[in-house]
């Protein structure tokens, strides 16, 4: 009687252990899938250990594929090579970034407001977006030179028609209840676009600016492929040429360091200017 007791209590008293660890299991699980870094940081991982494990198991030449271990190695030594290069991309990128982000918005505003505005001109800009980028960048150096204006010009125009087509929809994406109560009490034109579709179209831009901040980049980088002397375009076309793989890949490393934290800077902007909307990734 008295051992069976003493299991009992034992039972009762092991219970309130188990279910307090599996509460502590179930709030870290949880915590990993809702971070925003841990499965891609996770991703990567298991992306680089494939990489490694199949340079070596295959054995591949250098030349051909690198190890990440190799590439990691040649951007930690050189890292005082790749900075002065990855401050003229990212110059590059966010001039052009914030020069076709201005004309497009503004482009959008005219467009929102005159359906003829926009039927004459966005074929013209479908055209131009149409037009593969890497096609038109010689006749930028051609006409503006080697310095940094046919990068930032480049940069521009990829960057320019996402927005463009975002900030219409923005634009028009109204309540028509909110419109016409605006209008009942006599607001104007200026007081409706400040007050309604200005804060409207805000999720829309900033929708189209997580992408083509990173679009920049690559324009810029196009842009160095037809020509340049500095900036990690010209480090990425000098390393093939030269078959200088680890540098070569240390430099598209760089360039993906860049367009993830410039992606992430927009997003960190969106959630503190537009905190009264969900973004669809806090949903998920």
């Amino acid at each position: 009687m008295r051992s069976a007791a003493r299991e009992g209590v034992i039972r009762v008293a092991s219970k309130p252990g188990k279910q307090k660890e599996a509460s502590v299991l179930s709030r870290v699980k949880s915590r990993v899938v809702s971070s925003p870094y841990l499965p891609p940081l996770a991703a990567f991982v298991a992306l680089f250990l494939a990489w490694e494990l199949a340079v070596r198991l295959f054995k591949i030449q250098p030349v051909t594929l690198p190890a990440p271990s190799s590439v990691l190695y040649e951007f930690a030594t050189s890292i005082g090579f790749y900075l002065p290069h990855a401050g003229v991309t990212l110059f590059e990128a966010l001039a052009g970034f914030f020069l076709g982000m201005a004309v497009a918005i503004v482009a959008g505003i005219f467009m929102a407001h005159s359906p003829l505005l926009e039927r004459t001109l966005l074929p013209i800009a479908v055209l131009a977006n149409v037009t593969p980028i890497i096609a038109i960048a010689p006749l930028f150096i051609l006409w503006f030179g080697f310095d940094a204006l046919p990068k930032i010009l480049i940069a521009a125009i990829i960057t320019f028609f996402p927005m463009l087509i975002n900030s219409i929809t923005g634009f028009r994406s109204i309540d028509g209840n909110h419109l016409e109560y605006m209008q009942s009490l006599h607001a104007s034109k200026r007081e409706i676009f400040f007050k309604l579709r200005l804060p409207n179209s805000l999720p829309y831009l900033f929708s189209a600016a997580r992408t083509c901040v990173s679009l920049s980049v690559m324009g810029a980088v196009v842009g160095e492929w037809s020509g340049s002397t500095e900036g990690l375009g010209n480090v990425i076309m000098m390393s093939s040429n030269y078959l200088q793989t680890e540098r070569m890949f240390s430099a598209i490393f760089m360039l993906a360091i860049m367009g993830i934290l410039l992606t992430n800077v927009v997003r960190f902007i969106e959630r503190k200017v537009l905190f009264w909307h969900a973004m669809g990734g806090d949903r998920d």
